[in-house]
């Protein structure tokens, strides 16, 4: 309950920095949202009405209610975000992973194209000042050098978020305030009645909810942002944040209600809306504002990997904390394609508006798995069956809407998105399969019978000593066994004499930020295995974590740690410590399926490119022996042949 009564306060500093995080995306919508729904065609009052209902009724149902009230309530140890979300019910049924995986990709996918589409629109707004202006390069060296510091992390960047959006947000407030005290007619689109009509009765008006969706594009952030901002600074925040959204949208609309029966022919309704000498400040607040946005995707993006990883989702990839900040977190390997996809989109649609095509279509099925995923949280929960039913009618109706919408932009663009979001699935895929076919034909041995036969090879002098403590990382779960490759590595190999051999266990835990590990001495000063339960935001430092638990035992004088040998015993020098991490690779000796072989072929095609195993679990590369052993999944056939005599 306490952790629950924190989420849920609120506090100046807070509103602030989660003005700063979490709502850029859906913040910077209005740059973007009039424009693509009139498109090319003429200005229409009952189309502009209908739109600006629709949008209201939209940010209302999907992002207010959905996720504002019901979802933020789904907190994993006061974490958020569709990996969340799954590791709370993953357990319930395994059919559950295929909307975490679709879902976890989608919203990849989006990450990739929201900077592109949020900085392609602020900056052309120069093109009213200027315009013969090339936009691309301004745009593609923003998020260059915005992905370059990605590396330094985002702490002092970070600490400006806050004042710009409030910032942002006021002018979104103003800009349209001033439209609608000239056009109060406008106020009429808060009548549900409007969006009826444009979707039932005008020409192709279901088609716009396509265009129309992309002013909610951004809940999804405010749930995995949970963790950072609080449940309840982002309640509060929410009420400001929807507020001068709407009244920007009005303004816009009632822009658009004066020059019915005109063509747009590029203009923007959001800069069409500001006075010809705020144009400048204007685009420049709008640009940092596109930044801070796409820094958000960038981040959340970090969190998603981080978390699949510890999900068994993602390949182990290096993992950077550039500081001891919650949250800060870089990784490497994804920033640099997040850049490289995100300068591709850039080239590949040149304008914005040829990219609110390709945008929208992954994040409504991200919204769609998180609806399905939550109503089996709503289950285990005890909620009410009917309740349940109505919410799964509700938003499957709504979100299916949206999707049936976007389908429409699948040959403008929307392909890009799908073909993205299906490349990460596919390897999402692949990892949790291959994890799953070395789970179950890994053979696991009893360590109890082994006791013996260590003690023995840990006094036999005519073998020489390896290393005084000979640490092996495992995968057995259970305390009472060990990898039967481990055995081999010890006994058949090349026998490792040890004075103490120590076999570690790392588990991850549904629970975000658990640090918890137990000790289990099966044979005193001789064999030891140590658990560690670490959550699944955790970076695994386990060379600095395993010298805590070593210093712990010294002193409860559970173990000696001093060397055998008696010159230095006698000198009270400590013995050595080495780790050994066996990789695997695949055996030749297989007769895998077709579908299981291609499975492990692609798995350890990646495996090649990614971290190794001693580096992903933080261990000291001085004192650490990685030893390569053959991965034999299901072996060949018996072979049959015959000795000839000569």
């Amino acid at each position: 309950m306490g952790s629950h009564k924190h989420l849920d306060k609120a506090s100046a500093a807070g509103l602030l920095v989660a003005l700063g995080i979490i709502y850029g995306d859906i913040g910077t919508s209005p740059l973007y949202v009039m424009q693509a729904i009139i498109g090319t065609n003429k200005i229409t009052d009952d189309v502009v009405y209908g739109a600006v209902s629709c949008i209201f009724w939209t940010l209302t149902l999907q992002t207010t209610i959905k996720y504002v009230i019901l979802i933020l309530r789904a907190d994993n140890k006061g974490e958020g975000g569709i990996l969340a979300l799954f590791a709370l019910v993953r357990r319930r049924a395994a059919w559950l992973t295929v909307p975490a995986i679709i879902g976890a990709s989608t919203l990849l996918a989006d990450g990739i194209i929201t900077p592109p589409i949020s900085v392609s629109s602020a900056v052309e707004g120069l093109r009213i000042l200027y315009p013969d202006i090339q936009t691309i390069p301004i745009v593609i060296g923003i998020l260059t050098l915005l992905f370059i510091i990605q590396v330094f992390g985002t702490t002092i960047v970070g600490r400006a978020f806050g004042p710009v959006m409030m910032i942002w947000f006021l002018m979104l407030a103003v800009l349209g305030v001033a439209q609608v005290v000239d056009h109060p007619e406008i106020m009429k689109s808060l009548s549900p009645y409007y969006a009826y009509q444009l979707l039932t009765n005008h020409p192709g008006g279901f088609w716009l909810l396509g265009a129309v969706f992309l002013c909610t594009t951004g809940a999804e952030a405010l749930y995995s942002d949970l963790g950072h901002c609080g449940r309840g600074n982002i309640r509060i925040s929410w009420v400001f944040v929807k507020t001068c959204l709407i009244l920007n949208y009005f303004g816009q609309g009632a822009w658009l209600i004066v020059h019915s029966g005109d063509l747009l022919n590029g203009r923007k309704p959001f800069y069409e809306i500001m006075p010809d000498w705020w144009l400048l400040p204007g685009i420049g607040i709008a640009t940092m504002a596109a930044i801070i946005a796409s820094q958000a995707l960038i981040t959340g993006s970090f969190t998603l990997i981080s978390e699949a990883i510890r999900l068994n989702f993602w390949p182990k990839v290096r993992l950077v904390y550039p500081s001891d900040q919650k949250g800060q977190l870089y990784v490497p390997s994804v920033n640099w394609l997040l850049w490289a996809g995100c300068i591709g989109i850039v080239l590949y649609f040149k304008e914005s508006s040829h990219m609110e095509a390709a945008y929208g279509l992954a994040i409504t099925l991200t919204m769609i798995m998180t609806t399905i995923l939550m109503s089996v949280y709503l289950y285990v929960k005890r909620v009410s069956k009917s309740i349940i039913a109505v919410f799964l009618i509700v938003y499957l109706a709504i979100e299916g809407s949206f999707l049936a919408a976007n389908l429409l932009k699948f040959t403008h663009g929307g392909w890009v998105s799908l073909v993205l979001a299906t490349v990460i699935g596919l390897v999402i895929t692949v990892w949790l399969k291959a994890y799953y076919i070395k789970l179950r034909l890994t053979e696991f041995e009893s360590l109890e019978k082994y006791i013996g036969p260590l003690k023995e090879l840990s006094n036999d002098i005519s073998i020489p000593k390896y290393s005084t403590h000979l640490i092996f990382m495992s995968n057995a779960s259970r305390e009472s066994e060990i990898e039967n490759k481990i055995i081999y590595s010890i006994f058949y190999k090349r026998p490792k004499r040890a004075d103490i051999y120590w076999f570690v266990h790392v588990e991850t835990t549904d629970e975000p930020y658990t640090m918890d590990y137990h000790v289990n001495i099966l044979a005193e000063d001789d064999v030891i295995k140590v658990t560690f339960r670490l959550g699944f935001r955790i970076e695994q430092r386990i060379n600095l974590f395993f010298r805590k638990v070593v210093e712990d035992m010294v002193l409860n004088k559970e173990v000696d740690i001093t060397s055998r040998y008696e010159s230095l015993n006698r000198q009270n020098i400590t013995g050595d410590f080495r780790f050994i991490v066996l990789e695997r690779y695949l055996s030749i000796e297989n007769n895998l399926p077709f579908m299981e072989e291609m499975i492990m072929k692609i798995y350890f095609a990646i495996k090649s490119i990614t971290t190794s195993e001693d580096k992903w679990f933080g261990l000291d590369s001085s004192s650490v022996k990685v030893e390569k052993v053959p991965l034999v999944l299901t072996p060949s056939e018996k072979i049959r042949m015959k000795r000839v005599y000569s």
